[in-house]
């Protein structure tokens, strides 16, 4: 092989060369059209920028407020655990390989209220009244985790 039998691969698209000459279809201005600002070097606004207008995000209104410091809760329906098999200790690991809790979410929360046909231990953050009193009477246990 010769360096003049190289060939590029096909399909591949050579990038375009802007300010290369008339000859080249971008020459003289480069596709940036006739001046203005975003024919400048560097030039052009920052994201949001309304041409000095105020801006749509500090032109609506704004209500209520944002607890960044506030815990996500994942709610569980009790139904769920069913698949669980009897005398296990379903816990958060337990959950989340059952695809139930994603583990990002902080505090886990079983709910709702169903009979249970198997006795098991669920370890979680809260439980409803309803679901305690399901998981117990299925001769289960509902134990709470602490929030640390």
């Amino acid at each position: 092989m010769q360096l003049h039998d190289l060939k590029k691969p096909e399909g591949l698209k050579s990038r375009k060369r802007i300010g290369r000459g008339d000859g080249s279809g971008t020459g003289s201005t480069a596709g940036k059209g006739h001046k203005g600002q975003k024919a400048r070097s560097g030039g052009g606004v920052r994201r949001g920028f309304e041409g000095g207008t105020m801006p749509y995000n500090r032109r609506i209104p704004k209500r209520g407020f944002f607890n960044k410091w506030a815990k996500g809760v994942c709610e569980i329906n009790i139904r769920y655990l069913e698949s669980f098999d009897a005398g296990t200790v379903v816990d958060l690991e337990k959950l989340a390989a059952a695809g139930l809790f994603k583990g990002k979410d902080e505090i886990v929360k079983i709910i709702g209220k169903y009979e249970l046909t198997k006795a098991i231990t669920v370890k979680a953050h809260k439980f409803t009244a309803g679901a305690k009193e399901s998981i117990e009477k299925s001769g289960g246990k509902a134990e709470e985790i602490n929030l640390d």
